[in-house]
C-alpha cells in the first residue's frame, strides 16, 4: 500500500474538488469494482468527497493517488461492513420464514421472557442507539434513511445496529 504524506502547506481546495469531479467516473468505478453496486458506490464516492474536503487544508504530494486511495479504503471498509451485518442478520432473518404458530403456554412464556431480556438490553443501550436500532428494525428504514435522520454517518448506524444486536444476543444467551 501507498503512504499518501500530507503536509501543512497551501490549501488546495479547488484543486482536490476540481479534481475529485473530474475524476468521479474512474472514482465511482473503483468502488464499484469492490462493492457490486451502484448505489453503494455512490455513497462511498460521496464519502470520500467529504472526507477529502476535510482534509482540503493539507498539502497531498500525489493527489491522484490520494483520490483513488480514500475511495478504494471506504469502499473496502462499507464492503466489510456490509459483510459483517449480512452475517449479524443471517441467523435472525432464518426465523422470519417460520409460520407462526399459537405454541404452548410454556413456550410463549418462554418467548415473553426472552421478548422482555431483549426490552432490558434495549433500555441499557444509548438513547441514539435506541432510536436508531428501531428505526431500522420496527420501522424498517434502510441505515442510510436512519443515518439522515439521526444527522450521523451510515457507518455509525451500522456500528449502532451492530452493538445493538450484540446486546440483545447477549442478553437473551445469558438466560
Amino acid at each position: 500500500m501507498r503512504s499518501v504524506r500530507l503536509g501543512t502547506g497551501k490549501r488546495q481546495v479547488g484543486g482536490l474538488s476540481g479534481m475529485f469531479i473530474t475524476h468521479h467516473v474512474q472514482l465511482r468505478r473503483v468502488a464499484m469494482k469492490i462493492l457490486g453496486t451502484r448505489e453503494q458506490a455512490d455513497d462511498v464516492v460521496q464519502d470520500a468527497y467529504i472526507k477529502v474536503m476535510e482534509t482540503a487544508s493539507c498539502q497531498v504530494e500525489q493527489p491522484l493517488a490520494y483520490l483513488f486511495q480514500v475511495v478504494r479504503n471506504l469502499a473496502i471498509d462499507r464492503y466489510r461492513s456490509v459483510a459483517l451485518e449480512s452475517r449479524l442478520f443471517a441467523a435472525e432473518e432464518e426465523g422470519w420464514t417460520v409460520p407462526a404458530g399459537a405454541g404452548s403456554p410454556e413456550a410463549l412464556a418462554g418467548d415473553l421472557q426472552q421478548l422482555n431480556l431483549v426490552a432490558d438490553a434495549l433500555a441499557k443501550l444509548p438513547e441514539r442507539t435506541q432510536r436508531a436500532f428501531e428505526m431500522n428494525r420496527l420501522g424498517g428504514q434502510t441505515q442510510r434513511e436512519v443515518a439522515d435522520q439521526l444527522g450521523v454517518s451510515a457507518t455509525l448506524v451500522n456500528f449502532m445496529m451492530r452493538d445493538a444486536l450484540v446486546s440483545c444476543r447477549a442478553a437473551v444467551g445469558a438466560a
